[in-house]
């Protein structure tokens, strides 16, 4: 029999984490400490009572040693044809004292290689970055509104259906200049 977890369901990683922590030897104390986790988190997410932000899986799975896809791999990815992930389980990544939500599409192994993103920018909001490595690239497909692209002082102006190609190895931003909220996918592609 095939274990599936019911549709809409966030993965298990409680088990997967008591599993993992057990198999170094490490009490709750000791992952606490190691991965600045609070044991009373942990142990709620050992027991299937909580579920950790991307922050704290990324924490976990540095402090055990793991990649975090292992972290959040479940038997039952593995055993499906198709995965879906519902709207509650997609990361996100809020940054609500500038304006903007950041949903990462894109499975997290492919990370710091290939990543795609749904961005929401609320009027006048912005999303601010320092240069990334040498020759990532970012497309950024505006889905809804209007945003402006600036890179390192340059800056253009896009509409909906509009596509920016540009080197993210410089400083970058993308602001919401219109009175409505925005949307737009971007796709990052490190070298």
């Amino acid at each position: 029999m095939k274990n599936i977890a019911a549709p809409g369901a966030p993965p298990e990683v409680g088990a997967t984490l008591q599993k993992i922590r057990l198999k170094r030897g490490l009490t709750l104390d000791d992952l606490s400490r190691a991965a600045g986790v609070s044991k009373s988190m942990l142990s709620q997410i050992e027991r299937e009572k909580a579920n950790p932000t991307i922050a704290v899986a990324w924490r976990l799975a540095n402090a055990l040693g793991i990649g975090i896809e292992e972290l959040l791999a479940t038997n039952a990815h593995e055993a499906e044809a198709i995965h879906v992930l519902e709207p509650h389980e997609t990361p996100t990544l809020p940054g609500h004292h500038s304006g903007y939500v950041l949903r990462i599409l894109g499975p997290m192994d492919l990370a710091g290689k290939f990543e795609w993103y749904e961005l929401t920018l609320a009027a006048n909001g912005a999303l601010k970055s320092n240069p990334h490595d040498p020759g990532t690239m970012e497309h950024l497909t505006v889905i809804t509104g209007n945003l402006e692209v600036e890179v390192d002082g340059v800056v253009k102006t896009l509409k909906t259906g509009g596509t920016a190609r540009y080197a993210a190895d410089k400083p970058h931003a993308i602001r919401n200049t219109g009175m409505e909220e925005a949307k737009a996918v971007m796709v990052v592609i490190h070298r």
